[in-house]
């Protein structure tokens, strides 16, 4: 003990400060269910990730766009294919080129002779595509009317905060009717302000 520091020695009390109550304190128990039938449990692990995809002959028939009548280019894709390709983007969250690439894959993977929408052709579609919206009922509706203000863009709060703010900062409301008895949107609608 020949160091500059003489040593202190406590008495009654544990070397680590955070185990003085550890025999009080809450464990979390042991998992009770065990699994009995691995190959089961494993074959149940690889069906969550398993895809299947395939195409109906009415959508292939559907893939190509009618002939248009009027003045102008001739499109190549039909709205259904337009609409299979933003889903595939919106469930798998990808960008516009993902999207055309994973579009192009599965079309390969099912042997189909169809054309592969482009990224640019996808972006220029999303635009003006009508989404079908589901058949409502005859029977009235009792809506929820909510209001909510939404943050579009302008500085972050710590960047006002220490700079001040030179823009002004833009906001729009949100107006959501939502169905009291499925719970799904029926209407939205935006204000700037």
């Amino acid at each position: 003990m020949g160091g500059r520091y003489p040593s202190i020695v406590l008495l009654g009390c544990p070397p680590v400060p955070f185990k003085v109550n550890a025999d009080r304190r809450h464990h979390i128990p042991r998992q009770r269910d065990r699994v009995t039938n691995w190959s089961e449990y494993d074959a149940g692990l690889r069906q969550r990730g398993s895809l299947t995809v395939w195409f109906s002959e009415e959508a292939i028939a559907a893939w190509r766009a009618e002939p248009r009548t009027t003045r102008g280019g001739q499109p190549h894709y039909s709205a259904l294919a337009i609409t299979t390709a933003l889903t595939l983007r919106v469930v798998f969250r990808l960008a516009l080129r993902q999207t055309e690439g994973l579009i192009g894959s599965i079309i390969r993977l099912l042997g189909l002779d169809l054309a592969i929408p482009d990224h640019s052709t996808l972006s220029r579609r999303a635009e003006t595509l009508e989404v079908a919206r589901p058949p409502s009922s005859a029977e009235p509706v009792h809506l929820l009317v909510d209001r909510t203000g939404l943050k579009l863009s302008g500085a972050g709060e710590w960047l006002v905060e220490k700079h001040g703010t030179s823009r002004r900062r833009s906001w729009r409301k949100l107006h959501i009717g939502v169905d009291a008895d499925t719970g799904r949107v029926v209407a939205a609608a935006t204000d700037h302000q």
